[in-house]
């Protein structure tokens, strides 16, 4: 019960505070601003019924990419950490490359991956899954290497084959830090496709935040940056109730 009151007292404060601050123009004095561009809760709350179609619809454009890209980084991540697990060679040949990929700013290649694929969900899916896909492989990659020594020696006398060894002792202890590395790319998916749709789109919550910012209807935009959180959080308690049910002996 404390686990969730504290945050939830928190939240309901900050709200309040923000309400306040917000009702009375205190925030756009503060901000030096014109008060209509200073939404208050209340006011985005609003627009968030008003709008409810038009949100439902781009945040629906913007959950398929989500999901889709975080699928494939979770596909391909888990695939490649096994693989560079098993080959000293390919661990040694791609590893250090997979951290310098990271010193790549994804946003400044975003426009260019619109340009090559053009506006549809494919250049999304790729930002989504380059941004998503290291948090999974270094993770789970950890974890295989994490295994105990004695475990394996202990599955070599018993004649274990190596696929044996990877499924019954290694796969289990590497399962807590897939999750973990999962959850983290769950919560930053959500960027990602952000992040790709104001780079070039025709539809989502990124798109209806750029043109709504653009002609200062804020109370819409920061309805939309809501529905993002709310995915984004969606998406990380559902990994974290699948960890509870898979990884029941941690």
């Amino acid at each position: 019960m404390k686990r969730w009151l504290l945050p939830a007292l928190l939240l309901t404060g900050l709200v309040a505070a923000w309400q306040i601050a917000a009702s009375t123009e205190a925030l756009a004095d503060l901000l030096g601003l014109e008060p209509f561009v200073v939404p208050s809760p209340v006011e985005i709350a609003e627009s968030m019924w008003q709008n409810r179609e038009l949100l439902a619809e781009n945040a629906w454009v913007t959950l398929r990419e989500v999901l889709l890209g975080f699928g494939c980084a979770v596909a391909v991540g888990l695939v490649f950490a096994v693989a560079l697990h098993l080959s000293e060679t390919l661990r040694l040949a791609f590893y250090p490359v997979l951290v310098a990929s990271q010193t790549i700013p994804i946003v400044a290649i975003a426009p260019i991956l619109v340009i090559w694929f053009g506006y549809g969900i494919t250049p999304k899916l790729w930002i989504i899954a380059l941004i998503c896909f290291f948090p999974v492989t270094v993770n789970t990659l950890d974890g295989l290497r994490s295994v105990d020594p004695e475990a394996t020696k202990m599955m070599r006398t018993l004649d274990a084959s190596r696929p044996q060894i990877l499924w019954r002792v290694e796969m289990p202890t590497a399962l807590p830090y897939f999750f973990s590395g999962a959850r983290i790319a769950a919560a930053i998916a959500v960027i990602a496709a952000l992040f790709a749709e104001l780079a070039g789109g025709e539809a989502g919550l990124g798109v209806l935040i750029r043109q709504d910012t653009a002609v200062l209807e804020t109370a819409r935009a920061f309805a939309a940056i809501a529905l993002l959180s709310v995915i984004a959080i969606a998406l990380y308690a559902l990994l974290a109730l699948v960890e509870r049910r898979v990884v029941t002996w941690r």
